[in-house]
């Protein structure tokens, strides 16, 4: 007797697999992402590599200014800018650190953090993720095709 295929599960890892994608160019090309370093008063980009309705995972190369000031359980500041001027703000606080080398090449210290929920701007990321996920689950590739499809 033949294999039984799970559609459903292939579907599941499908989207996450678009979700990833769009979440890479969304957050490299569209949504600049930068967190407050208390020392010296300065704001230093870092690089969110995920995103979740908990929480994110942050990339610093190993070294830049910031690979030092982000410690394990401190809570950080991180403005997701959506224009040049327009951020939201949220508070998370770094639960895990790990070293790796990302797809460039680089050294870099990636960092699990989890959002503060009780700050009224964890509503705007919640609707954020949301958007990401059914964004992956509904995005069509252009094909130049005039017809609108709906599902």
């Amino acid at each position: 007797m033949g294999k039984v295929i799970d559609f459903t599960q292939r579907r599941r890892e499908n989207i996450e697999q678009k979700k990833r994608q769009f979440e890479r160019v969304l957050f490299k090309e569209v949504i600049g992402c930068y967190t407050a370093i208390e020392e010296g008063h300065k704001i230093v980009p870092i690089d969110m590599i995920d995103i979740s309705p908990t929480g994110c995972l942050l990339e610093v190369p190993v070294s830049s200014k910031s690979d030092k000031e982000l410690e394990l359980y401190s809570d950080i500041n991180i403005r997701l800018y959506f224009t040049k001027k327009s951020f939201i703000s949220v508070v998370a606080r770094i639960v895990r650190t790990e070293e790796a080398v990302n797809e460039k090449g680089v050294n870099v210290i990636r960092y699990g953090a989890e959002f503060d929920s009780s700050l009224p701007s964890f509503q705007v990321i919640q609707a954020f993720v949301s958007f990401i996920g059914k964004f992956a689950e509904f995005s069509q590739v252009d094909t130049n095709s005039r017809k609108v499809y709906f599902f």
